[in-house]
C-alpha cells in the first residue's frame, strides 16, 4: 500500500466474508503496509525479505472511511516484538488508516536460548515450554543472530 486511495480500494474490494476476520500484514524494510487474505504465510507476504513488523489487522468502516480495529503481532513466522508497534503505526499514518494506540492484542515472542525453540510467553511465565529452560525477558527472536 503506497496511498490512502490505494488501501481504501484493497480493503473495499473484500468481501463481507472476508472482512469478518483479520488479514495477514507485513511492514517490509522500506516501510510500506503489505496485506493479505488471513490464511497466507507472513513470510510469503513479505516475499520471503526481512520486515519490521508482522501480524494480522482488521478493518471496519467508519463514516465515509477505512479505520483498523483490531491489530497484532502474531507471526509465527517472524516472531515480532511488541516494540515494533511503530513501525506498523508509521505505515498505517502512511496509508492515511485510522488505527488503535497500540496493538490491541500482544504476543510476546521469546527464543530459549537453551534449545532454539521460539516460545510464547503466556502470563508473564518466561518458561520454555520445550525444555524447561528459563526465557530472556527482553526480545531475543531476530532471525540474523
Amino acid at each position: 500500500m503506497s496511498s490512502a486511495a490505494e488501501s481504501s480500494d484493497w480493503i473495499a474490494g473484500r468481501s463481507a466474508a472476508e472482512l469478518t476476520e483479520p488479514f495477514t500484514f507485513v511492514v517490509g524494510t522500506d516501510g510500506a503496509l503489505r496485506l493479505a487474505p488471513r490464511r497466507s504465510e507472513h513470510v510469503a507476504c513479505a516475499g520471503g525479505a526481512m520486515v519490521l513488523s508482522a501480524g494480522e489487522i482488521g478493518f471496519v468502516r467508519e463514516a465515509d472511511r477505512w479505520a483498523v480495529n483490531e491489530v497484532s503481532n502474531q507471526s509465527t513466522g517472524y516472531c515480532p516484538d511488541i516494540g515494533s508497534w511503530w513501525d506498523v503505526a508509521r505505515a498505517l499514518d502512511a496509508v492515511g488508516l485510522e488505527r488503535p494506540s497500540g496493538f490491541t492484542h500482544e504476543v510476546v515472542f521469546r527464543r530459549c536460548p537453551g534449545c532454539r525453540e521460539h516460545n510464547i510467553v503466556r502470563g508473564d511465565d518466561f518458561v520454555c515450554v520445550f525444555c524447561g529452560s528459563d526465557l530472556p525477558e527482553t526480545w531475543n527472536v531476530d532471525p540474523t543472530v
